[in-house]
């Protein structure tokens, strides 16, 4: 994440718009470099990424906001339904979809909730990595399903009821990070 370009000279450097720079306005290289980012949250490992990120580097991106398309990236890498994922985070639908229409940026909050996820997502990812697992594991896929699945140790619930908070989502992180341990299955 600390790569990313942040000036004009910066952007002048990556190949694919350096070309495209000349007698652009300010306004139009904003455009470019946000094109630039939003590419960032489209790579393979992105939550990966994010949750190897420091935390002071995350509370950057939480409060520049995240693309608005992130929500369907992520979504899609979870193989959950746009519906199922705004009822998990919590987040409201409309306003979400007008951001994403208008390529725009999600606040704060919603910026939280989402980051919350794909977090979880990298953790997965990184706890296969770890132990030495098959290339293949697709994280997003499990997390998603593993959202869905009543845990006793949730006296029943979902993990994704919890994921709609600041709370919840910390212990979500932990029960994840206590099957890696052994400690609960």
């Amino acid at each position: 994440m600390n790569d990313l370009p942040k000036s004009k000279s910066q952007l002048r450097r990556v190949p694919s718009i350096k070309a495209s720079l000349k007698g652009k306005s300010s306004s139009r290289i904003r455009g470019l470099r946000s094109q630039v980012i939003n590419r960032v949250w489209e790579q393979r490992d992105h939550a990966l990424t994010l949750y190897r990120t420091s935390a002071y580097e995350r509370v950057k991106i939480v409060k520049a906001g995240l693309p608005a398309t992130y929500v369907k990236v992520l979504s899609v890498s979870m193989h959950m339904s746009i519906e199922k994922f705004y009822r998990t985070t919590g987040l409201a639908r409309p306003t979400v979809d007008r951001k994403i229409r208008s390529s725009k940026r999600l606040s704060q909050d919603e910026s939280e909730r989402v980051l919350g996820i794909a977090r979880l997502v990298g953790q997965a990812q990184n706890i296969v990595e770890q132990s030495g697992g098959a290339a293949e594991f697709d994280a997003g896929r499990w997390v998603g399903s593993w959202l869905q699945k009543p845990l006793p140790a949730l006296d029943g619930k979902t993990p994704g009821e919890l994921m709609d908070t600041v709370d919840g989502r910390a212990l979500v992180s932990d029960l994840l990070s206590q099957q890696q341990s052994g400690a609960y299955g």
